[in-house]
């Protein structure tokens, strides 16, 4: 339940009026015959003349955004997947219970409206209502028409609101569902089937990651939300699938930052008979492809204009730190220089890492946030990758590209690695990172050596981030703006309780609160301190008299005055001195 609120009041109030007219307020079904995207493609070319001539009936529903009255008329505008159509609504028009329905309109609220379609003087293209069906009562006000819902956190975590008042916000999830639409495409006519694999799994692999971690009660087991779908795929390339490919989550178990979720979608994908190089082709031709169907291979993002055009820049990982780091090149292949270019750089736990990770450091420090153009990074050191075959004649550096756009990481590749021997051998090297302490390090799977040791062909292996690829093609800063509902943390409240002059807050020895007229909940103050937690709000008691204070700025602030020992709070508040009754706060 909600707490007191005048304006949710009012429209309850304006609800049984509805109700009081007979009708049904929660209708199972909208009358409707086409969407308001569909009338505007059809109407819109249309002038005012041509609608008059040839009248075309329309029936359409949406939410109500705008509500202007004049008496006995009224213009409204109607809202759906982000198109917008006005109403023109006239009392002689309507029967008299539907010119109420429209009266007691709120914003927000829905409607359906059957009508003809015109065109007012100012060349609007409009309804013109000769039915009104009510839908829906908004019951709480949508955020301000002008300035829109603006707090980060309060979009992210209240994504319906964030996509009702911000239209760019929705474009951008309709973006991405075309964008992922077009991806099925693509990889569809590129022979591809899409399977699914498992997300729990009894071994993580795949990837070098911490796995989240949960119990499957009736089988008494352990088991991981995967952190990628690799080695599954590859069973099914053993099983005989040419080509396969899985857009799904992943879930890994580390930091959260703009270009990092825990829960991600990323597409992987497989093709038997296939290297490397094939998969730079297909995944240039993909980027591009996405960015045409986007708006064109020039896209912006970040200040700054993308090209998708194909083919993309090829650079070596060592020619790259060179090249930005301003090294010699021929340095990089000395571990010595190698150690003392990452000491300058400031890597840390040197003595720890052996050359090739120190060179994917250096990378990291010098190179990345320099790729903003498509660049495919090729020959990578071996402890960087696991799974990969090894460089033909250089044992110390597999057949791996990384895709970088915009500085950040985009799709990663390999030729994977089909020995059965080499594989196990490669097993064994991560478990023993993870005895020495490296909870990233990927676990045996035994079966899948059994799998490679029934015939695995040579093969190409890929993953691309989608969630980044919006982000690019969306010119979205934070991959937040790109995930419908990311992972926030739980909200803390914290607040300053101020009682009257008089109230010594050293006697105050228990503490209670009913938020939303739930349960009572129950605290006692500790040791005479004055901070209560209850139920994870934090309340501060302090002495100031006549006002209620938000600790922080960041959170819901609540504004309200005592008056007579009484505040107006979203929840009942009571205390209790020692020796005393419950009061009211």
């Amino acid at each position: 339940m909600q707490p007191d609120n005048p304006y949710r009041q009012a429209r309850l109030d304006k609800l049984e009026k509805l109700k009081a007219l007979g009708i049904d307020v929660w209708p199972r079904k909208a009358v409707r015959d086409r969407s308001l995207a569909e009338a505007r493609a059809a109407f819109d070319p249309k002038t005012g003349e041509e609608l008059e001539a040839a009248p075309a009936t329309v029936s359409v529903m949406g939410r109500v955004t705008a509500y202007r009255d004049s008496g006995k008329t009224c213009f409204l505008n109607l809202m759906e997947g982000g198109v917008k159509l006005q109403v023109y609504a006239r009392k002689d028009a309507l029967s008299e219970t539907e010119w109420e329905i429209v009266r007691l309109l709120d914003l927000g609220d829905f409607l359906s409206v059957t009508g003809t379609m015109m065109r007012t003087k100012t060349g609007e293209l409009t309804v013109k209502a000769s039915a009104v069906q009510f839908l829906t009562k908004a019951m709480l006000p949508l955020p301000e028409k002008w300035h829109g819902l603006q707090d980060k956190e309060l979009r992210y975590r209240q994504r319906y609101l964030d996509l009702v008042s911000n239209p760019e916000v929705l474009d951008t999830f309709m973006t991405r569902s075309r964008i992922l639409a077009g991806i099925r495409r693509f990889m569809e006519e590129a022979g591809y089937l899409e399977v699914e694999t498992p997300m729990m799994q009894p071994i993580p692999g795949g990837a070098t990651a911490r796995p989240f971690i949960t119990h499957h009660n009736a089988l008494d087991m352990p088991l991981y939300l995967r952190i990628a779908p690799e080695l599954y795929l590859k069973r099914l390339i053993v099983g005989g699938f040419p080509k396969v490919f899985e857009i799904n989550r992943n879930f890994r178990n580390e930091g959260l930052s703009v270009r990092h979720n825990p829960e991600f979608t990323m597409m992987e994908f497989y093709a038997a008979g296939e290297d490397l190089r094939d998969m730079m082709v297909l995944t240039e031709n993909l980027f591009e492809a996405v960015a045409r169907q986007c708006g064109g291979v020039e896209r912006p993002w970040n200040g700054q204009h993308i090209s998708y055009q194909a083919p993309f820049r090829r650079l070596t990982l060592k020619d790259a730190i060179a090249e930005y780091g301003g090294l010699d090149r021929s340095l990089l292949e000395d571990e010595a220089s190698i150690r003392h270019f990452a000491a300058n750089a400031g890597v840390e736990d040197l003595d720890k890492k052996s050359a090739g990770v120190l060179l994917g450091d250096l990378f990291e420090h010098y190179a990345e946030h320099h790729l903003i153009q498509p660049t495919f990074i090729t020959d990578y050191p071996i402890e960087l990758s696991p799974l990969t075959k090894t460089l033909p004649g250089n044992d110390r550096f597999v057949d791996r590209f990384e895709l970088f756009i915009g500085g950040m990481e985009l799709a990663n590749a390999y030729s994977e690695l089909n020995d059965p021997m080499e594989q196990l051998g490669r097993f064994i090297s991560q478990m023993q990172e993870r005895e020495a302490g490296n909870d990233e390090a990927m676990m045996l799977d035994q079966d899948f050596i059994n799998a490679l040791e029934h015939g695995f062909p040579p093969t190409g292996g890929e993953g691309i981030g989608i969630d980044r690829m919006v982000m690019l093609m969306t010119d979205s800063a934070s991959i937040r703006d790109v995930i419908l509902f990311p992972l926030m943390r739980p909200q803390k409240f914290v607040f300053s309780l101020c009682f009257p002059e008089g109230v010594n807050i050293g006697e105050i020895i228990e503490f209670k609160y009913n938020e939303y007229l739930s349960t009572p909940i129950y605290a006692t103050v500790a040791n005479q301190k004055d901070l209560v937690v209850l139920d994870g709000i934090e309340y501060r008691l302090t002495q100031l008299t006549h006002k209620l204070l938000s600790e922080h700025s960041d959170i819901p602030r609540v504004n309200a005055v005592l008056a007579n020992a009484q505040v107006d709070l979203p929840f009942e508040c009571y205390w209790k001195l020692s020796g005393s009754g419950n009061t009211n706060v």
